[in-house]
């Protein structure tokens, strides 16, 4: 069922859950000041004593920041939308909603393996709400602003970080030590396009 509305209001949501996300995973370290404070210990200790809390805040910024950048790019091409796009929508801001928890267990627990694979968990369910997205608004001419707005290569790269994080998911559970380096796959996917572009462009000559 489409909606003639124009999709700005799911954009203006979508970036304000963004944005309280962003500011909810430096709050745990702004306890930590009073903390050390009480505890008559040094203002260093605020960084030599947190060093798991400031890796998953920076990690999880660095992950947040790309989702948005992907969410944004798909909606600048967006010229309305239906209720399962709105639904999806909705679904990938919970995961951003969620992100924060299990970046502060992070901090907490380290590289537990729960912890681990409850934070690729939530990533991997943010990119593949994202690939949906995107297969569903490519799917229908009408939602788009122009044809052939979202590429081949768009699918391809979209679908490919969806994969590649399952199989993030799927090592970081069965082969022990691998540990949040599993999210590297994600270089994959682009590694791939550019052969399969170099192939096109050389075909073509």
């Amino acid at each position: 069922m489409k909606t003639e509305r124009t999709p700005e209001r799911l954009v203006f949501f979508a970036d304000a859950v963004v944005a309280i996300a962003l500011t909810l995973l430096v709050l745990p370290l702004t306890e930590v000041v009073p903390e050390i404070v009480a505890a008559h210990g040094h203002s260093i200790d605020a960084i030599t004593e947190n060093q798991w809390r400031i890796s998953s805040f920076l990690l999880s910024f660095v992950v947040i920041a790309r989702l948005w950048l992907v969410h944004h790019r798909l909606f600048e091409v967006v010229a309305s939308y239906t209720v399962p796009l709105q639904w999806l929508n909705i679904a990938w801001l919970l995961t951003v909603a969620v992100l924060p928890f299990p970046t502060e267990m992070i901090g907490a627990f380290g590289d537990d393996r729960f912890t681990e694979l409850f934070y690729i968990g939530t990533v991997f369910a943010s990119s593949l709400c994202l690939t949906a997205m995107t297969l569903v608004v490519r799917a229908d001419p009408q939602l788009v602003k122009h044809p052939g707005a979202i590429t081949d290569s768009w699918r391809f790269s979209s679908v490919g970080s969806t994969v590649a994080l399952g199989c993030a998911f799927a090592l970081t559970a069965f082969v022990p030590g691998v540990d949040y380096y599993s999210i590297l796959l994600l270089v994959v996917p682009a590694q791939l396009d550019r052969i399969r572009y170099r192939r096109r462009a050389h075909e073509d000559a």
